[in-house]
């Protein structure tokens, strides 16, 4: 998936919408909202909610990573097609989770800083593994793009010779990831997992994901070369995302850095941080980074999880997690449910409409990304439906577009209805100057 840093897709605006701001005990004092059918939750059970739901997801993100480890292991050690579809198997199912914590960037400095390590995209995945012949030819773009670690023992990165020769997670994520300051440079994380198990998809916007075989990583009866290294690439990558994700899930636990800032802190800061991240994944994001500018350009590259052709269960997830935290609820892995009060009920103790419609807005997304997956389930994946000339698919894609950008707007007017200072949502060239 070649990029540059060029595209204007990539290239982030900041949208701020400003309000006067009053005191946060204006959040209850609506006199309205003591005749509402409960009593109105307090700021503090709110971010109580919020914290609860950021540690139940990265905790349980860090559990599923934890299992396609071992799944990772299981293929390497048995290198068999049966052994690959179960780590494949085992990297959508870590993705459910993830995807739902994606809300928690954004308002969270902690959290943003951190992202990239575990879910860098665009990549230039010749920068890891072999790829089609002529990718990454222009050097000028990126002088990585085809470095191909995984065949080499050095690499020259700005014109100093580097030793390669033991892939380390050290390498990986200090060297390599977002090397010569190029983010397409992605050495770590889900994604490039994601094309260690299924290899690049060449179908264009055709049927079919990537088909990688299970003997490139059989170094007996090895396929595609340096089938060692491979296994010693995806064994250390997978192992540095289970670490990333423990560090984060700590950061939200009781007494970790996430969580002690938000609840120490002005509680009117972490409302705003809480619908900073639902309206930036929402516009930015979502509506913009993944959604309308693969619309613009019709283009395959623009699909977020697109050697698997898993992208329409991304979007969903992530949309998920929009609601989660506006409704004070999540669903962990084991069945269980983190629930308590919510930015629902804050804003509709000062303003009964603008909650009912936010909620109805969520749901009307949410049933938009449905309809994604139920035809990608069907048979045609996310980058089919973007092709040019399907009118059908690119609908279905349009009605989630739009749909995000009305939450958007709805996300807008409850920070109106809490009376908060101001929120800045992180923009998208896609969206503001196509």
């Amino acid at each position: 998936m070649s990029k540059t840093m060029g595209n204007a897709g990539r290239n982030m605006a900041l949208r701020a919408i400003a309000f006067a701001i009053l005191p946060l005990a204006a959040l209850c004092a609506n006199p309205a909202a003591a005749r509402a059918e409960r009593a109105p939750a307090e700021p503090a059970a709110v971010i109580e909610t919020y914290v609860e739901i950021a540690h139940a997801g990265f905790e349980d993100a860090h559990l599923t990573a934890q299992a396609l480890n071992r799944a990772v292991l299981k293929l390497t050690g048995q290198p068999t097609e049966t052994n690959l579809s179960l780590a494949r198997k085992a990297w959508k199912a870590a993705r459910i989770p993830y995807l739902q914590t994606e809300t928690f960037r954004f308002g969270n400095a902690i959290v943003d800083e951190w992202e990239g390590r575990v879910n860098s995209w665009p990549l230039d995945e010749g920068l890891i593994d072999y790829v089609s012949t002529g990718y990454g030819a222009d050097p000028d773009e990126n002088e990585l793009a085809a470095a191909n670690v995984i065949a080499n023992r050095t690499l020259k990165l700005s014109g100093a010779l580097i030793d390669i020769s033991t892939i380390t997670g050290k390498l990986l994520s200090e060297t390599l990831h977002e090397a010569g300051g190029v983010e397409a440079n992605v050495a770590t994380g889900y994604h490039a997992i994601e094309f260690l198990l299924w290899g690049q998809d060449l179908n264009g916007t055709g049927p079919g994901a990537g088909s990688r075989p299970a003997s490139d990583f059989d170094p007996k009866n090895c396929t595609g070369g340096n089938c060692g290294r491979r296994v010693q690439y995806l064994r250390t990558v997978t192992e540095l995302l289970v670490n990333d994700l423990a560090w984060m899930a700590r950061q939200w636990a009781p007494g970790g850095a996430a969580r002690k800032k938000l609840q120490d802190g002005n509680p009117a800061t972490a409302l705003t941080a809480m619908l900073t991240g639902m309206g930036s994944l929402s516009y930015g994001e979502l509506a913009g980074e993944r959604i309308k500018l693969g619309l613009l350009l019709h283009d395959p590259e623009e699909e977020h999880d697109c050697f698997s052709d898993n992208t329409h269960n991304s979007h969903y997830y992530d949309v998920l997690g929009i609601e989660n935290v506006y409704l004070g609820r999540y669903r962990r892995i084991d069945g269980s449910e983190v629930k308590g009060p919510a930015l629902s009920d804050l804003v509709r103790a000062n303003d009964p409409a603008v909650d009912k419609a936010l909620k109805a807005e969520l749901a009307a997304t949410l049933a938009a990304m449905s309809a994604i997956v139920k035809r990608a389930e069907a048979g045609e994946a996310y980058d089919q439906m973007l092709a040019e000339g399907n009118e059908t698919g690119n609908a279905l894609l349009q009605n989630a577009l739009t749909a995000l950008l009305k939450q958007t707007r709805g996300i807008e007017r409850a920070v109106a209805a809490l009376k908060l200072k101001s929120i800045r949502l992180q923009g998208s060239d896609s969206l503001d100057r196509p």
